[in-house]
Parts: structure tokens; sequence; C-alpha cells
């Protein structure tokens, strides 16, 4: 998909999705190191595990010139998180497809800032890449997460799943899958 390679930067009315620097490190592992914002995954991150997250999402970024983007508040500059897109890990039930996901410092939960940011995102998914549709799936009990996606517009497609790569037993395997499509998007933003 190099001939995608278009944008490395979106703004949004607060925020910029922009590419990954090397000061984001280091608060992004504090993220991944706070059981407040790792509640809905298997365990918290080193320093070292965290910097490899970051260190791909920089790469697929600047390979495809889109994937997981940094975000930070356009007053100032600030890092929050990461909102955007990726290819779904092969082995998930409903693959191949692009997913669209956010893990933000919860110092900046509930100031509307990943619903933003995802749509920014997937308007991304649709006008830029020519995607026919965007999933998101989390675990059943992150209630969170999905009233997110259903703020996006995403329909739970009432296929849950066990993630592939949890143990059946672990309270997190069972997730719902939401999704929408490009004309459920576009139909969304004319009304």
């Amino acid at each position: 998909m190099r001939e995608n390679k278009i944008i490395n930067t979106i703004e949004t009315e607060r925020l910029y999705l922009r590419q990954w620097q090397a000061s984001d490190f280091a608060p992004f592992a504090e993220m991944n190191a706070n059981s407040r914002v790792m509640e809905y995954f298997p365990k918290l991150l080193t320093t070292s595990m965290s910097n490899t997250i970051a260190k791909k999402c920089q790469s697929l970024i600047d390979d495809n010139g889109w994937g997981f983007w940094a975000v930070s508040l356009k007053e100032t500059d600030t890092f929050i998180g990461m909102v955007g897109l990726n290819h779904a890990h092969a082995e998930m039930p409903f693959s191949p497809a692009v997913e669209i996901a956010w893990r933000l410092h919860n110092d900046y939960w509930g100031l509307g800032y990943a619903t933003e940011a995802a749509r920014a995102s997937i308007n991304f998914a649709f006008d830029t890449l020519g995607l026919d549709e965007v999933v998101a799936f989390t675990a059943v009990i992150n209630k969170r997460s999905q009233l997110v996606m259903e703020r996006l517009g995403m329909t739970n497609t009432q296929e849950d799943f066990f993630h592939p790569m949890l143990d059946s037993n672990h309270r997190l395997a069972e997730h719902v899958l939401y999704k929408i499509t490009r004309q459920q998007w576009q139909d969304a933003v004319l009304t």
C-alpha cells in the first residue's frame, strides 16, 4: 500500500495524529505500565516492550503513511496516547480486516479525545485508503471502548469471539466485534 503514503499527520479540532517522536516513548511507557490504562489488556508492559510497540508503530507509518498514530494536543503538543488503523492479526476470525483502536492516558479520558481521533482515522480509512469497512474489537467487559465504537456509528456484529492469543478461561478472552462500512460512514456524515 505504499501508494497510499500521502500524509503522516492528521489534524482535528483539538488534536494532531502524527508520526511518533522520541519524546513520546517515555509517556507511552508510563501509560503501558498504568493499571487503569491497561485494565482491559492481558498485562502491564515493561519499558522495553512499550518501546518495541512504539518503534513498530513508527516503522509502519514510515512504510505505509498510516497506522497507529501518536496523538498530541494541538495547544501544547502534549502526547496523550495513540489512535489509528492497523491490519488485524491474521489469526483473528474476521481477518483480513483493518481495525481501528485507541489507547489514551487516563488523564485524558472523558473529554472526547478518543472519539475525535478515531473519527479522523475512520475518515482517513474511507476517504484516503478507500477501504470498504473498518472493524473494532474489545473484551466483552470493556464497556467504555464499546461506547466509543457506538459513538463512531459502528454496530455490534453480534459475532462475539474468543481472542486467539488468550486462553479461553482468561477474563478478557471473550471479545465483541464492531464494524462500520464506508456507506454507513457516508450516511452518518450526511445526517
